[in-house]
Order: C-alpha cells, then sequence, then structure tokens
C-alpha cells in the first residue's frame, strides 16, 4: 500500500473513532410526577392560591429550593376533593385559598439546613417569636420528612367573598408576630384564624381552648367543610389537611414544583 494513501485510512479510522464514541455523561434529567398529579388550577380554577414558598414571605426569608412556580400541585383525589369542599365554601360566600401544597424532599431538606443554621433568624419577629430556634426539632416544627411530599397534603385557609387582593411583602420591612391582633399582623385576605400561616406558636393548634369567637368559628368552618370531603387537620397546624386515604401513603417525592414536572393529560 502506498504511503499517503495507508495515511488517509489511518486519519479516517481516528475520525470514526471519535465519531462513535459514546456520549460524555450528561447530567440526569429532573424527576417527574407519576400520572395521578395534576395542577389545582385544573380541576378548580376558583380556589385562590397564596404560594409563600415561592416568595422571601416564609419563616426562612427566601424562596425555597425546588419551588420553580407558584403553582399548587396535588395528587387528582385530593384535587378532586378540594374542589367538592370549594362548591359548599361558595354557596357560603367564601373561597378557599391554599398556601403551599406538594412539596419536593429538596424543599424538606432546605428547612432542615435552615433549621440547623442558629444564627439565621431573620424571620424569627414575625414567624417564630416566642420559640427558640434550638427548640425546632424536639418541638415538631421541622422535621426531616413532611407529608407535604406525598402529594395529597395541603396548607388552606378560608377567604369571604369577594376577595380582596393582599399587598406584596417588602423585604426587610418590620416583622410583627404572627400571633398579634390581625390588625397587627401582616396583611392577608384570609379571615381571621387567631395567628397567621406558619406561625410557630401553640396558638396555631386547631381547637386551642384560648382561640374563641370568630376566630373560633372561621377555624371550625375550615375544617368541618374539608373533613366532609374526607380531609383530616392536623391537630397542631390549623392549616394543615391530609385527604385520605393517600395514593401515595409511604412515597416523598422530590420533582420540582413546576408545570413541567406533569404528566401531559394530567
Amino acid at each position: 500500500m502506498k504511503r499517503p494513501l495507508r495515511g488517509a485510512l489511518t486519519a479516517l479510522a481516528a475520525l470514526l473513532a471519535v465519531t462513535l464514541a459514546p456520549a460524555p455523561a450528561t447530567a440526569s434529567a429532573e424527576p417527574k410526577a407519576p400520572a395521578g398529579f395534576v395542577a389545582l388550577r385544573a380541576v378548580d380554577p376558583t380556589i385562590l392560591q397564596d404560594m409563600r414558598y415561592t416568595t422571601p414571605h416564609n419563616f426562612v426569608g427566601q424562596p425555597v429550593d425546588g419551588y420553580r412556580e407558584p403553582l399548587c400541585i396535588l395528587t387528582r383525589p385530593a384535587a378532586e376533593a378540594l374542589h367538592r369542599a370549594q362548591a359548599k365554601l361558595l354557596r357560603k360566600g367564601y373561597t378557599l385559598k391554599v398556601y403551599d401544597c406538594y412539596r419536593p424532599q429538596r424543599a424538606v431538606d432546605h428547612f432542615v439546613r435552615w433549621a440547623e443554621d442558629l444564627d439565621d433568624q431573620a424571620m424569627k419577629g414575625e414567624f417564630y417569636p416566642d420559640v427558640d430556634k434550638t427548640r425546632l426539632f424536639a418541638d415538631g416544627y421541622i422535621a426531616a420528612k413532611s407529608g407535604h411530599s406525598r402529594g395529597s397534603t395541603l396548607d388552606v385557609t378560608l377567604v369571604r367573598l369577594p376577595a380582596l387582593p393582599t399587598r406584596p411583602y417588602v423585604p426587610g420591612e418590620p416583622l410583627v408576630p404572627c400571633h398579634a391582633p390581625r390588625r397587627e399582623r401582616f396583611p392577608d385576605n384570609s379571615v381571621d384564624m387567631g395567628t397567621g400561616f406558619d406561625c410557630f406558636d401553640t396558638l396555631s393548634h386547631t381547637l386551642d381552648p384560648r382561640v374563641r369567637g370568630a376566630q373560633r368559628a372561621n377555624r371550625l368552618l375550615l375544617k368541618n367543610t374539608l373533613e366532609s370531603q374526607g380531609f383530616v387537620n392536623l391537630a397542631e397546624e390549623w392549616w394543615h389537611y391530609t385527604f385520605k386515604p393517600e395514593p401515595y401513603p409511604d412515597t416523598y417525592f422530590d420533582f420540582p414544583v413546576a408545570t413541567g414536572s406533569l404528566t401531559r393529560g394530567d
């Protein structure tokens, strides 16, 4: 074989080796929700959504890991049960408003890291004014796993119709304790439940005997309406409800809160 031809074949073989070599490994794709998870707005667009963990107005003081969009995602049975509850409340002049729904495990991990950082107490004045941050795990306010990550738990309140807008939170504004009188707390178009959402205080216990009058009546209206549709309240948090039976009682998901996480058709 002539030397120039041999050189050309060698070059061609090298080119083919590069072309046919396996592609380098790429970052793994984000996990997706299994079939059966839905955006709440696709089931009931009348339910208000005030998704706090996409904003800095929460006990962490910044948007939380995994919340890509201000979107309520739930398992379809939970969303449909919430729709039935909403129909009952609309007839009474109220609407539901959700603060949080499905929560990815990475968000729970963010909460844990925040709770372990005792130097970060930027939002203490509003969300845990009377609780020492060293007690958040022991007192059950923060945990390594959350029922929200199973997809059938939500944080919810009532708003009287017509719903008034709630002004945006301004980072750095003076904080007021979440258990202060309603006229002093951060404004929320929710009815008066006795405390704000995510208030780390025993006054947040749904049936705390110190909560009376209209505040207690509002809590009971929410509780009785949701329980009639299969939801179970967490006794320590007036806003926290889980639909039973859960489609995924033992699975903690980590797909992001985003429209792209959902299966088309759901």
